[in-house]
This record gives structure tokens, sequence and C-alpha cells, in this order.
């Protein structure tokens, strides 16, 4: 947090000298202590959440590469010289524990094309396909495993505080 308050004094300045760092970085660093102090900021914390940020951006990535990899599918399924689609519906649990992970996991399946997120209810989710071949693979994406490195990471700094609602 420590780096973002310095850059932000950096741009805010709008100007880049020796003296404008050093004063900012005496600034950022008053700041930083009072946010430690009164706002239950730590180090620990700061690294936290470094790691939740890479964790974050993995997960991007790699929901735009599924969505990109489901596109190619769904084309493929419509020059296709099939003259049925199978849609199928399925249903599937998760071990993920949090309701943030769960959402994030169901508007995931949502975002890739040819796949619904019709329920969550629980850990249980349903999902429609546009067809049986988009089904496999659901319940143990890697959409999941990002997911529960997430959890995990948040539940080893905490301690095992935060538990689901459900």
């Amino acid at each position: 947090m420590y780096l973002v308050l310095v850059f932000l004094w950096i741009v805010f300045n709008g100007q880049f000298t020796v003296e404008i760092l050093l004063f900012g970085m005496g600034v950022s660093a008053f700041i930083y202590f009072f946010m430690c102090r009164f706002l239950d900021f730590s180090p620990a914390k700061d690294l936290l959440m470094l790691k939740e940020a890479f964790l974050f951006i993995w997960f991007i990535l790699d929901l735009l590469v599924e969505i990109l990899k489901a596109n190619r599918q769904a084309f493929r399924l419509l020059m296709s010289n099939r003259n049925e689609i199978e849609p199928v519906i399925v249903h599937f649990k998760t071990d993920l524990k949090t309701n943030t992970a769960k959402v994030l996991l169901a508007d995931s399946i949502t975002l890739t094309p040819g796949t619904i997120t019709v329920s969550l209810e629980g850990n249980e989710l349903t999902v429609h396909c546009l067809d049986r071949e988009l089904a496999p693979g659901l319940a143990d994406s890697s959409f999941v495993h990002i997911l529960t490195r997430m959890e995990e990471l948040k539940d080893k700094a905490t301690g095992g505080e935060e538990k689901s609602k459900a």
C-alpha cells in the first residue's frame, strides 16, 4: 500500500523531481503509518492483497482463454453439418466454501459461450449447455482450481475466521 501511495503522490503531483519524490515518500509513510495504526492495515495484509491480486489476474486471463475456446467450440457447432444439437442440463456440486467464490464460478460459466448457469443453491449449480460436448469438465474446471487457491490463501491469512453464511 505504501508504494501505491507514493505512486499516487507522483501521479497527482504532475511533476517528477527528487524533492517531490522524497517529500511524497515522507507523506506516504505518515499516511501508511496512520492506516496501520487506525484502519487495521498491516504489511502482512498488504502481502496477502498482492498475492490475491496475482491470483485474480490469473483468473481473469484464464476466463478470457476459456471464453475464446468456448467461442471456437460454439462456432464449430454452428457451422457443422450436424442436424441436431443436443442441449443438456448439468447438475454438480462444488467444494467452494465462500459465497463470493461460488458466485464468481457461476458467473464465469455463464460468460463462456454455450453455457448458462441456471441456478446456484448452496453448493449445487445447475448449468444449461448448448450441446452435450460443452458439458464435460464443468465441475472440475480451471475456474474451480483458481478459486480454491484464492480461498485457501484467504483462509490461511485469516486463520479460518471467514466462513460461508450458506
